[in-house]
């Protein structure tokens, strides 16, 4: 599905959530959309919903929108999953009948997550666990098989084995479908997306490659466990030392990869632990298309 969005702006009386918006995501695009609260990201997703009405043009596939007629294309997870009374036995029911999915399907997803639906079946789909919410909203929406995927944070909730199927699922299952992410997680944008669009404010201030973006907002955390007299050679790299024999320090991507090979060689046995985290720099900077406030 491809959108096509022109001159787009949202206001909430006084509060301008969107100004003058102009977006293209060509079909099957793997897009993150980001930006802190406050800027315009749900307003956004609101308004490809079709949820709240805009000024401006929305068009999909080079037409007009039509809410109804582009509803059984879409599918949604939310970052809050909303507080349903119904057994997720009615939910799941519900929904597959009235988009004609087969039941089947969604079971064998929610088996892929750890999430068994006979087990579920007869509780409140707002009695269970945010993970479980969360597995049983995307095995619905992956089901679905749309030509537009939205997720919001969808996997918040979920721990780090879930989350790792949920890639493996969101690869196999939606590998076609235009995808707009919300997540400020930075292996989600690594490895689901190719393209980042930034709001701030209401204004799109990046537009462009995913590994761009990354490359100049995302730096590293060298952590390093030594035992025995190896602080020195730590000390002299620039490591700081904190306790109990763990040293860090902050690096670019170059320095990263000549800093890793480099302590292995030089720490030997005194080396008892090894670790690198990404890090999302404070300031958003540089990179692809960018656009005037």
């Amino acid at each position: 599905m491809k959108l096509t969005l022109a001159h787009v702006e949202k206001r909430f009386g006084k509060v301008v959530a969107l100004r003058p918006l102009d977006l293209e995501l060509r079909s099957g695009a793997k897009v993150a959309l980001i930006g802190p609260n406050g800027s315009g990201k749900t307003t956004l997703i609101r308004v490809l919903l079709g949820l709240v009405q805009h000024r401006g043009d929305v068009l999909v596939d080079g037409a007009p929108v039509r809410r109804h007629d582009v509803a059984s294309r879409i599918a949604y997870v939310p970052q809050i999953a909303p507080q349903m009374a119904a057994s997720c036995g009615e939910v799941v029911r519900a929904i597959t009948e009235l988009r004609g999915l087969d039941v089947a399907q969604v079971r064998a997803i929610g088996d892929r997550l750890e999430l068994r639906l006979a087990d579920v079946a007869g509780r409140p789909f707002r009695s269970l666990s945010g993970g479980s919410k969360q597995k049983l909203l995307i095995a619905l929406a992956l089901a679905a098989r749309p030509e537009l995927l939205i997720l919001d944070e969808p996997t918040a909730s979920l721990d780090a084995e879930a989350r790792g199927r949920f890639f493996e699922l969101q690869r196999e299952l939606a590998g076609d479908a235009t995808l707009i992410l919300c997540s400020h997680r930075l292996e989600e944008i690594r490895s689901l997306v190719d393209h980042v669009v930034a709001l701030e404010e209401g204004r799109l201030i990046y537009d462009g490659d995913a590994a761009q973006y990354l490359a100049q907002r995302v730096g590293s955390l060298l952590e390093v466990r030594v035992s025995g007299e190896a602080g020195g050679w730590l000390a002299a790299q620039g490591f700081a030392p904190g306790a109990n024999g763990w040293w860090s320090r902050s690096v670019d991507r170059e320095a990263k990869l000549a800093l890793v090979p480099a302590a292995l060689g030089a720490l030997g046995a005194d080396l008892v632990d090894l670790v690198v985290r990404d890090v999302d720099l404070v300031e958003l900077e540089g990179g692809g298309r960018h656009v005037p406030a």
